[in-house]
Order: C-alpha cells, then sequence, then structure tokens
C-alpha cells in the first residue's frame, strides 16, 4: 500500500530514542523527510545520521517542548530547511514522578503538565500555520493506557496521557476544514527505556493482563502511527486507538 507520505515532511518530538525514533525511522522507510525536536544532545545527531541512511533528509534540533519561542522557532527552521511541515508525532513525554499522590508536590504535578500535556499543545501549535495553509496536515500524539485505566504511582502521567486524547478530538473538530486530522495513540508495556520507570510488580501486573504476556516493540507502534499520517488514513480522525495489547480486554 502507498501510504502518500513520499516528500512529505515529518515532525517528531521526543524523536531521538525509545517509540519516538522508531516513528521517525518508519517516516524514513517511506520516503518521507524528517526532522527531530528533542532534548537529547548526543542522541540526536546520531538519529539524524541513521535516518540519513535511508536516502531521505533528515535534521535535528536540540528542544525543550515547554519552551515556546524556541519550539516555534525550531519549527520554522525544519520547516525552512525540508520544506514544509505535513506531519507532526508527539512523543516528547516523562515519566519520572512515581509516587502516590498524597507523595507528590505541586512541584512535581506541574513538571508532569508541562511536559506531557502543555508540551502537546506548544508543538501542536507550532505546526497548525504550515498545515492550514498547505491544506493538509496530520498530527499523531502518543497517550498511554495509563491515560485510559489510571496507574499506581501515576497520577501525574495518567491525568496528562488523558488529557492529550481531549486535546487530540478537540483540534480534530477544528482542523477538519483544513483537511488535517488529529488522532491520538495509547500503547501498554512497550520495550523502551520509558518502561524502566514503571514498578517492576506493576509491570509484570500489567503484562500478566495483556493478550501476548510480553512487551511490545516500539517498531509495531510506529507502524501503525505512520499510517494514521497516511492519504489512506485522511478519514480517521478524532480517535485515540488502542495499542495496549489486549491489557484493556477483561481476561480470566
Amino acid at each position: 500500500m502507498d501510504l502518500g507520505l513520499k516528500g512529505k515532511v515529518a515532525l517528531v518530538t521526543g524523536g531521538a530514542r525509545g517509540i519516538g525514533k522508531a516513528v521517525a525511522r518508519a517516516f524514513a522507510r517511506e520516503g518521507a523527510n524528517v526532522g527531530i525536536l528533542d532534548l537529547l544532545e548526543d542522541e540526536t545527531p546520531q538519529t539524524v545520521s541513521e535516518l540519513q541512511a535511508f536516502g531521505i533528509q533528515a535534521t535535528g534540533l536540540i528542544t525543550d517542548v515547554t519552551d515556546v519561542e524556541l519550539l516555534n522557532a525550531n519549527v520554522q527552521k525544519i520547516a525552512d530547511e525540508l520544506g514544509g511541515a505535513h506531519c507532526l508525532v508527539n512523543s516528547a513525554a516523562i515519566l519520572i514522578n512515581v509516587a502516590k499522590i498524597e507523595e507528590m508536590d505541586a512541584g512535581m504535578w506541574q513538571r508532569d503538565l508541562d511536559v506531557n500535556l502543555t508540551g502537546v499543545f506548544n508543538a501542536t501549535r507550532a505546526v497548525l500555520p504550515f498545515m492550514q495553509k498547505q491544506n493538509w496536515g496530520r498530527i499523531v500524539t502518543i497517550s498511554s493506557v495509563a491515560g485510559m485505566m489510571g496507574g499506581f504511582g501515576q497520577a501525574g502521567y495518567s491525568a496528562t496521557k488523558s488529557g492529550v486524547v481531549g486535546l487530540m478530538k478537540t483540534v480534530a473538530i477544528e482542523m477538519a476544514r483544513y483537511n488535517i486530522t488529529a488522532n491520538a495513540v495509547y500503547p501498554g508495556i512497550v520495550g523502551t527505556e520509558m518502561a524502566a520507570f514503571i514498578r517492576p510488580d506493576m509491570k509484570e501486573r500489567m503484562l500478566k493482563r495483556s493478550v501476548w504476556k510480553k512487551e511490545m516493540e516500539p517498531d509495531a507502534i510506529a507502524d501503525a502511527i505512520v499510517f494514521l499520517c497516511s492519504e489512506p488514513a485522511r478519514y480517521i480522525s478524532g480517535i485515540a486507538l488502542d495499542l495496549s495489547g489486549g491489557i484493556t480486554l477483561f481476561t480470566f
């Protein structure tokens, strides 16, 4: 199937490692040019080099999604260098404040909100002018099964991952007239660095609840995300796609 992404420009926040890196590679395999926006100073240029090996244009800029001025400037730089901004995947997120709610302080809560929710808002706002001008765009935000079901010790993370689903639904409604779609996906346990922050006993229980009883590969999540950014997916908008590996199913 031709996904119609060859020559398009895809921006990926948090694209230097984990699911974000897998997404960037999946775009490159489809012939899309890729811009990485990430805080990781060592891994970002390394990922860019790997992407360029696919024969596409790729660039990476060190970016904090909570810094609106820097984010807007870097999105503009990528659009100028690569020729637009057709797709955005919001992958940048943190899962570092693992604590029961009575143990959380306001600073921990606010940091989760700033990165995981407001960061998505900031990046989405940054790309919309380009998508509106070209009358075409695709936005996908990575949520989490924690946003659908909650998670012990993950009050801030769960709240933000639920919040981005509502944000994407609103963007889908407001931007439909510009042929811009907006969706979320919610993975379960994926074999990335972030999974290390999940308590081992909780991780074991979640994997036992899944249909396949194992961690999912980042590439599997990335393939679904890139499809949502494709031309064949032009009528898929405002959904939260369950990529949890069956964790949300009631199993005996």
